[in-house]
Formats: C-alpha cells, sequence, structure tokens
C-alpha cells in the first residue's frame, strides 16, 4: 500500500449514490438543512442539541487528529460548538453547514496552537495521549480489522507510528491531508474550509502527502 495515496476517497460515489432530495425555493441547499438552520438561528435549544450529537464525535476526531492530545480535542470541541452557538446568526449559507463546523473547528485549534507557541511550550506530544471511542485515527482507516490477538498487536503498533508521522508533518499539510484523506473532503470544501485556492489545497496536499511518506520510510 502507498501512503501517499488517498486514505479514503468515498466522497463521489457517496454523492453519486445519494437519492434526490427537496431543495429549498432558491434551489440551493436541501429544504431539510435550511429549515434546521434558520431553527438554530431562532436559537432552539434542541436544534443546537441535535447539532451537537450529529457532528461532536467527528469533530472531536478531527481536533485529536490536529492536536493529538485528548483532553485539548475535548476542550475545543467544547470551544468550537460554543462558538457555533454565538455565531450562527451571521451563518450567510456561503458553505454548507458541516464545512462551516470544520472551518470553526480548524480556527479553535489555529488559535490554540498559537497560545502555546507564543507561550513557548514544547510541541512534543505523548503518544500514550487518551482518545475517545469514537475518534477514528490514520491507522484505524489503515488497518485491516481483524480479531487475531496478534494482528491487533500490530495493527496497534502501526497506529502509533503513523500517528506520530502526521503530527509531523507541517501544520498546513497536516490539516490538508487530514480533510482530504480522512474526513473525505473535496478539494473545493477543502479550499472554503481553510479560506484558500483550489490550487493551494491540491499544492499543500501533494507537499504534505510526500511529507508523510518521508516520515514512514523505514517505519512499516
Amino acid at each position: 500500500m502507498s501512503y501517499g495515496e488517498p486514505i479514503a476517497l468515498r466522497q463521489m460515489e457517496l454523492e453519486q449514490a445519494a437519492p434526490a432530495v427537496e431543495v429549498d425555493v432558491c434551489g440551493s441547499r436541501p429544504r431539510a438543512e435550511a429549515e434546521f438552520i434558520e431553527r438554530l438561528k431562532r436559537g432552539e435549544a434542541a436544534a443546537f442539541e441535535e447539532l451537537v450529537a450529529e457532528r461532536s464525535s467527528e469533530i472531536y476526531g478531527l481536533l485529536f487528529r490536529l492536536t493529538e492530545n485528548g483532553e485539548e480535542a475535548r476542550d475545543l470541541t467544547q470551544e468550537t460548538f460554543l462558538r457555533a452557538f454565538q455565531s450562527i446568526g451571521r451563518f450567510r449559507g456561503e458553505a454548507d453547514l458541516r464545512t462551516w463546523i470544520y472551518r470553526i473547528a480548524i480556527n479553535q485549534a489555529r488559535n490554540r496552537w498559537r497560545w502555546w507557541r507564543r507561550r513557548r511550550r514544547d510541541s512534543t506530544i505523548s503518544l500514550e495521549s487518551t482518545h475517545g471511542q469514537t475518534n477514528q485515527t490514520v491507522a484505524s482507516r489503515l488497518a485491516e480489522s481483524s480479531n487475531n490477538p496478534e494482528q491487533q498487536t500490530l495493527a496497534h503498533e502501526r497506529e502509533l507510528v503513523l500517528r506520530s508521522a502526521l503530527h509531523k508533518v507541517g501544520r498546513a499539510y497536516r490539516e490538508t491531508v487530514i480533510l482530504r484523506d480522512i474526513e473525505g473532503f473535496t478539494y473545493e470544501e477543502i479550499a472554503t474550509t481553510l479560506g484558500i485556492s483550489v490550487g493551494t489545497v491540491k499544492s499543500r496536499l501533494a507537499r504534505g502527502r510526500q511529507e508523510l511518506r518521508q516520515k514512514l520510510e523505514g517505519s512499516l
């Protein structure tokens, strides 16, 4: 298996297989999503509970992969949804709700990274950092599932190596690799989430995959 190739690239197939859905009067988004956004904007507590229940696991997983620290990821997940609650009134629908939430999460991770950097904290994170039951790492996408204890041990060792290698990739490149190869975002969705052009997305993705290959050489 080539670790420079996409780890999870099923977004296009899923979009093609999806059934037709009812859209709002402007034809820009599914009616159900448009109505849900309006409920959020009205400040309905039940709507925010639904949003957290639906998205918190994947947002935590994203933040854990970005920080390699379970406690940090939990704190940032809470901050992400708090910021979403505070900012939903300014949501204009240029991107879909999922992309908007991911953008907030990544910005929160960047802010925390800058905060630690200003305080000159050692950026090395223990590989033994705990992670939530719903978190899915790079290795869990690559490793084949098996009930064989020996295979499970090897898969766990591979996970540690891959997590370590991914965390050594440059931050901007790591964000792009995670969004594309793990989260399955399209190039356009990544561009919207990170506020960059599609060309820059492709450039960062190529560089990130190259760095990941180099970090993994001789390790697996």
